[in-house]
């Protein structure tokens, strides 16, 4: 079962009393094992399905697993069957879990009327490209249960276009999709793209996508190794190995590079942070792949756009980090109001640098120096 999501449990009592006997926990061990075998005679296709997905939970480990190897091997006719009937959310959950790489399978579990949100987020956010286009079709349910447009978007198996066309389709509709850290940025980069229609393969779009996928795969640094270097004091260039990932990320769309911006490589997310376009800058800046040491490093360089620090000095999550914290009081391009803000908590020794700290704006250093004389007193 999908144990992230509360997905109505399933009653036992509905169940035939045949099928009840087998799965009881007091059941009789042959009782049980013919069962996880599926052997359950005169009982119908989706009660042997039932039977099968709660086997699957069973307190014997033995018995979990050859209900789990029946459940994934069942003869064609039987699910045909079983998946003709209505199914109950829980089962439907389990069986998707088991056939989540079998196409037909999914389709008929996806027309399910009492499938489950959850479960259909699951399959969004795990699933490869054709599970997700599956995912797209039914606009409705997207529209219910925007989770399922934010795992979409969020899994990078998913097609560019149909990224795309299903955060038209929810900002067409007036919906927030709050499971995209970069929602607004997002729906900014669409505004002048064409929305392409659903087609059976991928586009030129879709391929430059994954395309950049391998080039940043290949490129990544194992060893943490920065993207730039100095060129000359207080300027930064690309480093020369890095120079086609970027190359291949200019030849993107807006809507491209913010959604590399929060999934890419990165290497991708700190030469997208840097973006002079602003809204590419801020996704980078809130993709959760973002790690402290990458926005402690963001946050104290001086070529990093004003509205990037703000992004990170409003992060409750990055203003726990004191060196975060540390790197925006220091950075000259951070606003005054932030920078004056922060002076307060840091540390007496940060404060008495910062005081005779002629990189910093004036006014921080006033800050710093109002704020060491009250402590003083």
């Amino acid at each position: 079962m999908n144990e992230a999501m509360a997905i109505e449990p399933f009653d036992l009592l509905t169940l035939p009393v045949p099928a009840q006997r087998s799965v009881a926990a007091d059941a009789p061990a042959r009782l049980k094992q013919m069962a996880a075998k599926g052997v359950l005679p005169g009982v119908r296709p989706e009660v042997i399905l039932a039977v099968l997905a709660l086997l699957t939970h069973d307190a014997d480990a033995a018995i979990q697993a050859e209900s789990a190897s029946t459940l994934a091997a069942l003869p064609a006719p039987l699910m045909t069957g079983a998946l003709s009937a209505t199914l109950h959310p829980w089962v439907i959950d389990c069986v998707c879990l088991a056939y989540r790489h079998d196409r037909d399978v999914l389709v008929r579990l996806l027309g399910q009327r009492d499938i489950a949100a959850e479960t259909v987020e699951m399959l969004a956010r795990t699933g490869g490209e054709w599970v997700s286009e599956l995912v797209a079709i039914n606009e409705d349910r997207l529209l219910k249960n925007p989770v399922i447009i934010a795992a979409l978007y969020m899994n990078k198996a998913t097609r560019m276009s149909t990224a795309d066309r299903v955060v038209e389709l929810a900002a067409r509709n007036g919906v927030t999709v709050s499971g995209i850290p970069a929602w607004r940025e997002v729906v900014i980069a669409l505004k002048d793209e064409l929305i392409s229609e659903a087609t059976a393969e991928a586009l030129p779009e879709d391929e430059l996508f994954y395309e950049q996928s391998a080039i940043a795969e290949e490129l990544a640094s194992a060893s943490g190794e920065e993207v730039f270097e100095e060129s000359e004091p207080g300027q930064e260039a690309v480093k020369e190995r890095f120079k086609p990932l970027l190359a291949r990320l200019q030849e993107m769309s807006v809507s491209q590079r913010v959604r590399r911006a929060m999934l890419g490589s990165k290497e991708e997310r700190m030469l997208l942070v840097r973006e002079q376009n602003k809204v590419v800058a801020s996704a980078a800046a809130r993709s959760p792949l973002m790690q402290e040491g990458d926005i402690a490093m963001v946050a104290r360089n001086r070529n990093i756009s004003d509205e990037v620090l703000r992004i990170i000095a409003t992060s409750p999550i990055w203003l726990k980090s004191y060196q975060v914290k540390k790197c925006l009081v220091e950075n000259s391009k951070t606003p005054v109001a932030i920078s004056a803000a922060l002076i307060t908590q840091l540390r007496e020794a940060d404060l008495r640098k910062l005081a005779t700290d002629k990189n910093v704006a004036s006014a921080v250093q006033m800050a710093a120096k109002r704020h060491l004389q009250r402590r003083d007193h």
